[in-house]
């Protein structure tokens, strides 16, 4: 199919992208304040439709539970029993390895093992461990923090399977460009088994699903929430989310246009930056309150066992927890392989490993200090307040100038969130329609920045959001089928590393 002209000039000039936000201004300033115009209303109505059929569909609930969410934790503990809690004893392998011992730089791929671990944690660390950990204590109490604390645990098992196959299966073109993750390892994989028909169906829900999510909830939420969020400290802003607009989409358009080796450099220094300041905020007000830790831990533990006052008893703080747990590390939806396929290495298990970290990064860790927070500082109570609000309430009550570090914290979040996701979609597009295509792609995920930034269409960010737990779907089924070939591969890693195969080169 011959390009476009527009195609062909922006593959060959790629900056003229940014060029093109400059003549959305005049559109955006027409926006402002009209949300509720007629097309608007129709599109969130048919979106609001959609979400309503597909909660039926996809997220039916069995004993009081979600279906999805029951798919997320059964698959964890299946996969944490059947590599022989490979969570725990790779552990301090994984560190090794994120540290540099095992980079081969002759050996095949776009990013470094340290690189790809960013990339990838750069679209799980962020709203969810802010808004996200608020929302479940105020929803399932303080017990719901034990119980995303447990599926960050039993994540880990998961996220090593599926970023294992997704580099086992990846595809390295002539280039030396890499695609992989659940689309390549569902159609090939399943095809060594006799289910290339199953494997080629699955690949491609599983690519429509990415896409949507990439738009909304990996790019659209992210603008929306962030620009909240910098308005509120930073009044220049109000009334101008156009101008907040058109920034944001031309940093993320400077960096998506370098693929994976510019996320992947940007990402290594971003996430630790972004990470350390909200680490640090966090850590000041624990040690500023470090006698009530002990009752901190009380109440959750206590909560977890024995909730009061929280809809649905055990039952439903556990699904708080889990879900909760899902929309932060993304553990199981597949959407981490992606990012992992691109790493520099032959060994499919030594990425597997690497990536097992990132929820234990985002859950254990990131979640915790956050729950610590909003236990400690009493705001959980607070039922008036959102999850965002009930966070910044919380570090505001110590720190006073807390929501300046919040806005800056939430904006690297947010940009991380959707360069990392921009990646995302970008395979899952290539997958569908091929590289050449992928301008395109590039260009609407620009554009969806902008216009995040300055609408609000909740409808269709919630149907994005279920976009991305229903990846889950075809990537656990995947996941299990091809189990038997990660656990055959993971043992020989094992024998190997254990007796000193392995070069190591630092």
């Amino acid at each position: 199919m011959k390009r476009s002209w527009l195609l062909r000039v922006l593959q060959k000039h790629p900056w003229l992208l940014i060029v093109l936000l400059l003549g959305l201004p005049g559109t955006a300033k027409a926006a402002d304040g009209t949300a509720a115009n007629g097309f608007l209303v129709a599109l969130d109505a048919v979106f609001a439709y959609l979400v309503a059929v597909l909660s039926q569909v996809l997220f039916f609930s069995i004993g009081g539970i979600p279906f999805i969410v029951l798919w997320l934790i059964v698959g964890a503990i299946f996969f944490t029993l059947r590599m022989g809690f490979v969570n725990f004893r790779a552990f301090g392998h994984a560190i090794s390895v994120v540290r540099g011992h095992y980079d081969n730089p002759t050996e095949t791929g776009e990013v470094t093992h340290f690189q790809a671990l960013a990339a990838a944690l750069s679209a799980t660390v962020g709203l969810g461990n802010i808004a996200g950990v608020a929302i479940a204590i105020q929803l399932g109490g303080p017990g719901a923090m034990f119980w995303m604390t447990i599926a960050g645990l039993l994540g880990m098992s998961s996220k090593f399977v599926e970023c294992t196959l997704g580099l086992k299966y990846r595809i390295v073109k002539p280039d030396g460009t890499i695609s992989g993750g659940p689309m390549h390892f569902l159609s090939r994989g399943l095809g060594e088994l006799g289910l290339r028909p199953l494997g080629k169906l699955l690949a491609g829900i599983f690519a429509v699903f990415c896409i949507g999510g990439a738009f909304g909830g990996g790019n659209m939420f992210q603008a929306n929430q962030s620009y909240a969020t910098v308005a509120e400290v930073l009044p220049f802003f109000q009334g101008r989310s156009w101008l907040y607009g058109l920034i944001l989409g031309t940093l993320v358009a400077l960096v998506i246009i370098g693929g994976i080796r510019r996320i992947g450099a940007v990402a290594e220094k971003l996430v630790p930056t972004m990470c350390l300041i909200y680490v640090v905020a966090a850590v000041w007000i624990i040690l500023s309150n470090f006698t009530q830790i002990p009752a901190a831990f009380a109440t959750i533990l206590t909560g977890a066992f024995a909730p009061q006052a929280v809809a649905g008893g055990f039952i439903g703080v556990l699904v708080q927890g889990f879900r909760r747990a899902a929309f932060s590390n993304e553990a199981g939806v597949g959407s981490a392989a992606i990012a992992h396929s691109a790493a520099r290495t032959e060994e499919p298990i030594r990425e597997g490993i690497v990536a097992l970290l990132e929820p234990f990064i985002d859950t254990v860790i990131v979640c915790n200090m956050t729950a610590l927070v909003v236990i400690i500082t009493g705001v959980y109570t607070n039922k008036t307040g959102d999850g965002a609000q009930l966070t910044n309430a919380a570090f505001g009550s110590v720190i006073g100038w807390f929501p300046i570090v919040l806005s800056l914290a939430v904006f690297l979040f947010a940009f991380s969130t959707m360069i990392s996701w921009s990646y995302y979609g970008e395979r899952s597009w290539a997958y569908l329609f091929g590289d050449r295509t992928t301008m395109i792609y590039k260009v609407l995920f620009v554009i969806f920045v902008f216009i995040g930034s300055v609408v609000r269409l909740s409808a269709v960010l919630d149907f994005s959001d279920m976009m991305i737990l229903s990846m889950a779907f075809p990537n656990i089924l995947g996941c299990y089928l091809l189990s038997h070939k990660v656990a055959a591969d993971l043992r020989d890693y094992m024998k190997r590393l254990q007796t000193g195969q392995m070069p190591v080169y630092k």
